[in-house]
């Protein structure tokens, strides 16, 4: 049986939890603050390279580059220390689970690390074609000059949305593995699905336009119906193995 925790203890838990978190995060943060230059080249200026024109970056405040290298040094860390945080969230989560749910921590560790990161490189991929789509709308019309902060933002902020809808099968194996949830019920809220996306594409796209918004539920529609799949052949596994 999963050993019993009080609320205090799940609290303390939760709180060196955190806090081991943001350590890796600023451990892993230190090199790429080092080499900003070029890691700047890599994750700024890529996505612009089919963009005409090419958008000039600008900061407008003093301030604006500085904060600029800070963001560039949490994002990598947070990317580079992805597989140690997905570790102690799945330890988190473990400590109310059995031990024979507990034998799943590593492989559900592994494969959230390579589906998020599937997700950031995706984005990223995908970045140059939809930059160079906006940029080129009105590029005859109107100079394209980016504030480098806002146009960092908007990069994290696609490539973490991608990285976190990559998460949906893991997530619907976990919770299918658990007896949360099954493929039945995922099928009867889909109605419900579809508009909390529709809300969720909302939230997660940088820009307000329909044509955003659409590309960001796509995916989660898609996944969804991968979340299905999944808890089906979860529940029909889970089925073969019980005692009859």
């Amino acid at each position: 049986m999963a050993k019993e925790m009080s609320f205090v203890g799940h609290l303390e838990e939760l709180r060196w939890t955190l806090i081991r978190c943001v350590c890796a995060v600023i451990v892993c943060a230190i090199p790429p603050g080092i080499l900003w230059r070029r890691v700047f080249d890599l994750i700024a200026v890529w996505p612009l390279r089919f963009s005409d024109p090419a958008p000039a970056l600008i900061f407008t405040a003093p301030t604006d580059a500085v904060f600029f290298v800070f963001k560039i040094a949490l994002t990598c860390g947070t990317i580079l220390a992805s597989p140690f945080l997905f570790l102690q969230i799945w330890r988190f989560v473990a400590s109310a689970l059995h031990k024979k749910e507990k034998a799943a921590i590593v492989p559900l560790v592994i494969a959230s690390t390579l589906c998020f990161l599937a997700g950031v490189v995706f984005s990223y991929f995908f970045l140059p074609f939809f930059l160079a789509f906006l940029v080129g709308f009105a590029g005859d019309l109107i100079e394209p000059m980016f504030r480098i902060n806002e146009y960092f933002a908007f990069l994290i902020r696609m490539s973490i949305s991608f990285g976190l809808v990559f998460e949906i099968p893991v997530i619907s194996f976990a919770l299918s593995k658990m007896g949360v949830i099954d493929h039945r019920f995922l099928l009867r809220y889909l109605r419900h699905a579809i508009v909390a996306i529709a809300i969720l594409a909302a939230i997660l796209t940088p820009s307000p336009d329909v044509f955003s918004q659409v590309l960001m539920a796509l995916p989660l529609l898609l996944f969804y119906a991968v979340g299905i799949l999944i808890a089906y052949l979860v529940n029909r596994s889970a089925k073969k193995v019980s005692p009859s």
